[in-house]
């Protein structure tokens, strides 16, 4: 029997997602020797089931409902002819041309060792892959996360499909059940709905209930407004039927049948390969259990990304990225914040969120705290082009915002403002001295900066007093 390779790089990187990769690139163009392992698709769930697919399906959902509301412009609506297989060809094509940049060829012209296997851990120090077993000296985990799939009695009777499915369809849905009312249930229900499809959405609990309900609400009104089905409080408890009579009956006795099933209750850290007992790796139940500089219990390892059990978003994995080179390459100091970490769900309208909600910082900061709220409904872009609903809704403490809630159009696009000024400490009074250009919704923002600072200075008796001064002052 022939003996292992064996290699002994400074960084080996188990995992092939965003985060594994932006390690990877980074460390190997710094010098480091990087053997990276990825035993299915390189870019992971981001670029192959999770952001890049469903924002492309998201695309043609909005293109067939501009078809059909476009009456209030001057353009005749008409009935979308909508081509199901067609959009999800619009898919792979998107994910198709992202792909070059992930792909194996690409890491290994900048010097990377990609091996296509699973990583086991053999030892604190060693991992196997395939035949070649590797000590590196520094490891990082980034294995990523599935769906969850709950334990539903009756669900392994049934076909459903969850995000690693769900693009490979190409028949279209008439009566499209989802489980789970989350930011994927919600975006795909809404994508669904525009694509002809009938919806109905199943959530346990309150659906997009981790967000600010007040911003939640204009996104599931518009929801239902658009057809889709929202049964909240119905915890599925039993499913039933077969392929396209599929029944799902729920704790409060109620039961929806429809022709297709989604399952999107949540993720599970993909660390079952890993055999991390091995490593001496503890684990919590979110994912590996690291410190505030994503190191392990083995403090040769760090894990990143979803597999590290915080905030799931490939921008974070990204994040992470960034401190791991810090410290795993570079040898500095590094921890990670959160604090500063935008999360959108891409619906119509949009729903972002930065820093603190306003019930959080209630409760954090008490009477210290300002909210100022701006409406979508006195942006002149908005009303230009009838995208009036929503708001926005800042967070101030002692003149420096810590948090942002914005709901409305490009909605994502527009919280990066935020993001920067809650990373940076900024005040307000640096936001107002931004100019932005007429007209646009980023003036949404601006206007938040302008009226933190319009009682302190058109309904302040001492400015009215100094102006007064300096008028007779002046010439």
């Amino acid at each position: 029997m022939a003996e292992p390779e064996r290699l002994t790089p400074d960084i080996l990187v188990i995992g092939a997602g965003s985060g594994g990769l932006s390690v990877a690139s980074g460390a190997v163009q710094m010098g480091a020797s990087v053997v990276l392992l990825e035993g299915h698709r390189m870019g992971g769930d981001c670029l192959n089931f999770g952001c890049v697919p469903s924002k492309a399906l998201i695309a043609s959902a909005k293109a067939a409902h501009g078809q059909a509301h476009s009456a209030p412009f001057g353009v005749a609506s008409v009935t979308p002819q909508v081509d199901y297989a067609a959009a999800m060809e619009h898919v792979a094509q998107a994910i198709a041309t992202i792909e070059p940049h992930d792909s194996q060829e690409r890491f290994e012209t900048l010097g990377v060792t990609v091996i296509r296997e699973y990583g086991e851990f053999i030892s604190p120090r060693e991992v196997k892959a395939g035949d070649t077993i590797i000590k590196p000296r520094r490891i990082v985990i980034a294995t990523g996360s599935s769906p969850l799939v709950p334990p539903i009695p009756g669900l392994d009777s049934v076909p459903y499909d969850t995000n690693e499915t769900l693009f490979d369809r190409r028949e279209k849905p008439d009566h499209l059940l989802i489980i789970g009312g989350g930011p994927i249930g919600v975006e795909m229900a809404q994508a669904h709905v525009r694509l002809g499809c009938k919806v109905t959405v199943i959530e346990g609990a309150k659906a997009l209930g981790q967000d600010d309900p007040e911003l939640a609400a204009i996104v599931l009104d518009r929801l239902r407004e658009e057809g889709v089905e929202i049964a909240e409080g119905a915890q599925a408890s039993e499913i039933g039927g077969t392929a396209g009579a599929i029944e799902v009956t729920t704790g409060n006795g109620r039961r929806f049948t429809g022709t297709h099933l989604l399952v999107a209750v949540g993720r599970k850290p993909n660390i079952d390969r890993l055999a991390l007992d091995k490593a001496g790796i503890e684990t919590t139940k979110r994912g590996i259990k690291t410190d505030s500089g994503l190191r392990t219990t083995n403090r040769r390892a760090y894990a990143i990304g979803d597999v590290a059990g915080g905030l799931q978003f490939t921008h974070v994995a990204s994040y992470h990225a960034g401190i791991v080179i810090r410290s795993a390459v570079l040898g500095l100091p590094a921890k990670t914040k959160s604090a500063h970490i935008p999360h959108v769900t891409y619906t119509d309208p949009e729903l972002a969120q930065v820093g603190l909600t306003e019930a959080q910082a209630r409760e954090t900061h008490g009477g210290n705290l300002e909210v100022i709220r701006i409406d979508y409904a006195g942006n002149d872009r908005a009303i230009a082009e009838r995208r009036t609903t929503g708001f926005l809704k800042v967070m101030v403490v002692r003149g420096r915002p810590v948090g942002a809630s914005m709901v409305g159009a490009q909605a994502g696009e527009q919280i990066s403002l935020w993001a920067l000024a809650i990373a940076n400490n900024l005040k307000m009074s640096q936001i107002a001295g931004m100019v932005a250009p007429y007209p646009t919704l980023g003036e949404i923002n601006k206007a938040a900066a302008g009226a933190y600072f319009s009682p302190r200075l058109f309904d302040n008796p001492l400015v009215k007093k100094v102006v007064g001064l300096v008028q007779r002052w002046l010439p």
